[in-house]
């Protein structure tokens, strides 16, 4: 079974051949505007519209956790909107957003997006910024689900 790449780098410029698909979680309240998403927002602009309109339509779509929205923005590179956090941690608020099953879903669906346009996935520690999440149970569900696939994964460190 394949390996997990980490890298020290901007998951947003990633420096390999093919298409990649960049990956990273999204709240369920149509919240976008601190973390990681900043990073997409700053090098494309089609990422943040494409979840809004989601969010805005979500009666009427599959916005929901454990969901994914794959956008292009540009030729070769994707990004992955997925839906694997419960609202946002206001304050000292019990508890952390981040849904782990919600994460193994959004990325089982990954992988089969992965696999169908032959694209490596590139992402920060996804889920353990201002979700709460931790390390050790995110990198199994990875490996579970990514990598079981034979899918190319890279982690991002600043």
């Amino acid at each position: 079974m394949k390996e997990i790449i980490y890298l020290k780098g901007d998951a947003t410029a990633p420096q390999v051949l093919g298409n990649k698909i960049i990956a990273h979680i999204c709240n369920d309240i149509g919240g976008w505007g601190k973390g990681f998403v900043l990073a997409i927002s700053k090098r494309w602009k089609e990422p943040e519209k494409a979840y809004r309109e989601w969010y805005v339509d979500r009666v009427e779509n599959d916005f929901r956790l454990g969901e994914v929205q794959l956008v292009l923005v540009e030729r070769h590179i994707y990004v992955a909107n997925m839906i694997a956090q419960r609202g946002i941690k206001v304050g000292r608020s019990a508890g952390v957003p981040i849904r782990y099953e919600a994460v193994e879903s959004c990325l089982e669906k990954l992988a089969e997006e992965a696999t169908k346009v032959e694209a490596s996935v590139h992402m920060p520690r996804i889920g353990c910024g201002l979700a709460g999440g931790k390390w050790e149970k995110i990198e199994p569900i990875i490996k579970n689900t990514l990598l079981k696939n034979d899918i190319d994964v890279y982690i991002y460190d600043l």
